[in-house]
């Protein structure tokens, strides 16, 4: 309690005030309006500032799900769990329930109510530390980073666990070091928790400030991350994820989701990557790396340690799905989040179903017979087909594609990530996932979105058996060949789908009812 009444005393409400007329003028974030009616609801001060004619100044008790007073049906979506129940939970309410907490914004509840004080501060200017369970979330005030040893590595540093040591991560606070260790389980790797650096946590005699150590005061609100990959979109969207999750868990304040923040990738490698531009969604920032600080004491005054990529029993690497539910707020919000934030343009659906081909240009799980599917695919009127090369578009430009697609069909591949930013109503076709199961299935049930793969394996036809790099059969390093009849059913399947989701536009298909022949009376 005391921890939380110095945190409230040091954070204040950003409001400017015009010369011309003394009335104070808020800056709201950047949200989706249907985000923006809950981040008020968290901050009802900040709402009440609001004029009294602004449509956001809403009675709706909408809330995102997290908060312990928030009803089912104020959330901001219900899990769906249509599936049997059995042999998986006691009841259909503990189904619902556990998927959840497993994978929606119960997950993020979770974290709230785990949050301890590690290092508690005695006065403002002191330091502090508050993690979860098994230092997955971390966040701290004036804190020091050693980094001087950091320019003296020889090797490039990226997945290290010993970055820090002893000594190195100070603070000026009452450290509980019992607590502090009791939370040390889950370092088996880098990428599982903060422990690796928090081990390293030892205490100051007077104020960060006031030491006279710091060769660099950063006082720009930080995000360091441990990221899991830059070119892999699957694996790289483990990282963005749990950093919009992040924010969730660090919202004590009305600046949560604010952009003037910095973020520090804790490795030494340049940060390039081809989805480079999602860091534009949180931050307005340049991105630092370790290099950008290496040989330098750096004093932090708020610092978070955000959720990390591979997390045991994490969200979107490593997430138990209980079975027969899908439709996560959480990752709706997500996807939501990201096309706002980077402007993607939406077109409401047309008659046509508009399907998007990802074609391949890798070495293997190639499309040998793609021309014979898609020429087919073309001769129905009902269809728009693109075939794209995501590689040869920027991500902007790609998402833009996705985001004005209803049918997303490709080989298994980390380009199948995409789904995460498709209409609600839409349905990814994974052609065939060369023997990986629930990699794509999982996270389209995550997302909400439908599902369809290649069921008739007598009509899949491999080039050979597949050769992995380290030896043995493997059926994702051949290219294959598939049925065209069975293919065109499959997306048929998927078509239908798409027709009967409850967020297909009613006026579209009261078009297409109306241009269905009509039977001659007798």
């Amino acid at each position: 309690m005391l921890l939380l009444l110095i945190l409230n005393g040091l954070l204040s409400l950003a409001v400017a005030q015009t010369t011309q007329d003394a009335k104070h003028t808020l800056s709201l974030p950047n949200l989706p309006s249907d985000h923006l009616i809950r981040y008020l609801n968290t901050f009802p001060k900040l709402k009440h500032q609001l004029p009294s004619n602004a449509t956001t100044r809403s009675t709706s008790s909408a809330c995102w799900g997290h908060e312990r007073d928030c009803s089912a049906e104020a959330r901001f979506q219900n899990p769906h769990c249509a599936g049997d129940h059995t042999g998986w939970a006691r009841s259909k309410e503990a189904q619902v329930q556990t998927f959840y907490y497993q994978a929606d914004f119960g997950y993020i509840q979770q974290q709230l109510m785990e949050l301890t004080p590690m290092c508690m501060p005695k006065y403002l200017t002191d330091s502090s530390l508050e993690c979860t369970r098994y230092l997955r979330f971390c966040r701290g005030r004036n804190l020091l980073f050693d980094l001087r040893d950091v320019a003296q590595r020889e090797e490039r540093i990226r997945y290290h666990m010993d970055v820090l040591s002893p000594g190195q991560l100070l603070g000026h606070c009452d450290l509980n070091r019992t607590r502090l260790s009791a939370e040390m389980e889950h370092i088996g790797s880098a990428l599982q928790s903060w422990g690796p650096e928090l081990r390293n946590f030892a205490v100051l005699p007077k104020p960060v400030l006031e030491s006279g150590l710091c060769d660099l005061v950063v006082n720009t609100p930080t995000f360091i991350m441990k990221i899991d990959a830059t070119y892999n979109m699957y694996h790289h969207f483990c990282d963005f994820f749990n950093l919009y999750a992040s924010l969730f868990v660090n919202q004590s304040h009305p600046a949560a989701f604010n952009t003037d923040v910095q973020i520090l990738i804790w490795e030494t490698y340049p940060y390039d990557s081809p989805f480079r531009d999602t860091f534009k969604a949180f931050s307005q920032r340049p991105v630092w790396t370790l290099s950008d600080l290496e040989g330098k004491r750096v004093c932090f005054r708020n610092v978070v340690l955000p959720l990390l990529p591979r997390m045991i029993f994490g969200l979107f690497y490593n997430t138990p799905i209980i079975q027969g539910c899908s439709n996560s707020g959480l990752f709706r919000a997500f996807s939501e989040f990201i096309l706002h934030r980077l402007q993607i343009p939406f077109k409401p659906p047309q008659r046509r179903l508009r399907i998007t081909y990802l074609s391949r240009r890798t070495k293997y799980r190639q499309v040998l017979n793609e021309q014979d599917l898609l020429s087919q695919l073309e001769e129905n009127d009902d269809y728009l087909v693109q075939r794209v090369s995501y590689e040869r578009l920027s991500f902007t430009e790609q998402l833009a594609i996705t985001r004005n697609t209803d049918i997303l069909i490709g080989m298994h591949g980390a380009g199948l990530t995409h789904l995460l930013f498709l209409p609600n109503w839409a349905c990814i076709f994974e052609l065939y996932n060369c023997e990986d199961p629930n990699c794509y299935k999982d996270l389209a049930r995550l997302r909400g979105v439908r599902y369809r793969t290649w069921e008739q394996r007598e009509l899949v036809y491999p080039q050979d058996e597949g050769h992995h790099p380290e030896g043995g059969a493997h059926a994702k390093f051949t290219n294959y060949r598939f049925d065209v009849e069975e293919f065109l059913h499959l997306v048929s399947q998927a078509a239908s789908e798409v027709r009967t989701h409850k967020d297909f536009p009613q006026d579209i298909l009261d078009a297409l009812e109306n241009r269905m022949p009509q039977h001659n009376e007798l």
